[in-house]
């Protein structure tokens, strides 16, 4: 029994995200509503989201290997993943989130 317990709580666990972004571009602020519209969406999960402006701060580039803007890190639960690019792809998203697994359509 505490397998289950233990598989219903890692189900439960907050998904934490990082999206980067290059100040109010167009591809920026897409990319923001797209992945705070996907969230809506599948909500059966606690996120956690966190807009990093490299604008602001460019060093966060380097230190955090960032090669490419927008791009969203999830870095718990455990693998970290990243997608490059404004989000529009909802599927595409989800399955790079793994919220969805890959044999669900």
């Amino acid at each position: 029994m505490p397998s289950k317990s233990k598989a219903k709580k890692a189900r439960k666990q907050t998904v934490d995200l990082r999206l980067y972004v290059a100040g109010q571009t167009p591809k920026s602020l897409a990319a923001i509503s797209n992945l705070k519209k996907i969230c809506d969406d599948h909500s059966d999960a606690a996120y956690h989201i966190e807009v990093i402006d490299l604008v602001k701060n460019p060093a966060l580039a380097r230190d955090h290997q960032i090669v490419a803007i927008p791009t969203l890190v999830r870095s718990l639960p455990v693998p970290i993943r990243k997608i490059i690019g404004d989000l529009s792809d909802t599927e595409r998203v989800l399955v790079g989130l793994q919220i969805v697994g890959p044999g669900a359509t």
